[in-house]
């Protein structure tokens, strides 16, 4: 018996050992104080530009402290990023107002798990702008200029936060409500719309807004309906003006956060409602669907339907 119970305790010891040795490995042991968000960035050989970048705009000791959540591009997402830019990795650091805004856009001021991500609702980073988490095969981040990236890793602790590992650097929102329609073709005759409506100005305002924007084929069957010509249409300024504000919610309202069979109220004071299918029911009894939810932009998000709503 005795013989049995020394085996035991041998092999009890050097499982234990084994266990400690694995913890020491992964930087778990208790003696060992955890490294803060930039220490573990330095520590990490795939984020070695994100350090110099982090260096090269001054920001090593704000993401040193308080409590943070930093979403952190690997080198080759760098690499994309220059390439799509068309710039080298020397201009980029060497352009400090661009350097400090992007960086900024990926570091909310809380720390956020990846349990607790809001899944489909705007996130507002510590620059300001917005971007979406979504789970679809992963977790995927949409930026501010549409652009899609996947979190590789989650939950990568720190002493003063957590770090979530992106293949893709993101870019806060370069264009308004405006400039983002304008550069969709199939939005010409809105644009055309808003312009002889005198709303450019409007629409490039701080915002934020929600902008319901019905299509070409939107306005057309619009003016079958009415039994007017486009020109009839734009040169009627009142009318024009009435229909469009109809088409503005004076808050961003992404497609997560619509509040279902609930009136919303638009800019020009009237309201309708969608339903949990995206179905929009006007004050008319007519009913639009919303084709596509969440084009963002610098002042708001664009849903794009197919029927032009239209107020009392």
């Amino acid at each position: 018996m005795n013989t049995a119970f020394n085996r035991r305790t041998v092999l009890m010891a050097a499982a234990l050992g084994a266990g400690t040795t694995l913890l020491q490995a992964c930087g778990g042991s208790d003696d060992e104080p955890q490294r803060n968000i930039v220490e573990l960035a330095q520590n990490t050989p795939d984020l070695s530009i994100l350090v110099e970048a982090v260096t090269a705009a001054g920001l090593a000791s704000t993401l040193s402290t308080g409590t943070l959540t930093v979403f952190a591009p690997t080198n080759a997402a760098f690499a994309a990023l220059l390439t799509e830019l068309g710039v080298t990795k020397e201009a980029l650091l060497a352009n400090k107002p661009l350097l400090t805004a992007v960086l900024t856009y990926h570091v909310l001021g809380s720390k956020v798990m990846r349990a607790d991500v809001p899944l489909g609702k705007a996130i507002t980073p510590v620059s300001g702008g917005f971007f979406k988490i979504e789970s679809n095969n992963g977790l995927k981040i949409t930026d501010g200029r549409n652009r899609m990236s996947t979190i590789t890793s989650t939950d990568v602790q720190a002493s003063n936060g957590v770090v979530h590992l992106v293949d893709k650097v993101l870019l806060p929102a370069d264009k308004d409500i405006v400039a983002t329609a304008s550069a969709l073709p199939d939005f010409s005759i809105l644009v055309e719309a808003v312009v002889a409506a005198g709303l450019v100005t409007t629409l490039q305002s701080t915002g934020p807004f929600t902008a319901f924007a019905p299509t070409n084929a939107a306005f057309a069957a619009l003016l079958t309906e009415l039994g007017v010509s486009k020109a009839e249409l734009l040169a009627n300024t009142a009318l024009l003006t009435k229909v469009l504000t109809y088409h503005v919610v004076p808050a961003r309202v992404l497609k997560a956060e619509v509040p279902a069979n609930t009136a919303i109220t638009t800019v020009q004071g009237q309201t309708f409602t969608i339903n949990s299918s995206l179905v929009i029911t006007d004050q008319n009894m007519r009913t639009s669907n919303i084709t596509a939810a969440d084009v963002f932009t610098s002042n708001g998000v664009i849903h794009v339907v197919d029927k032009v709503i239209l107020p009392k």
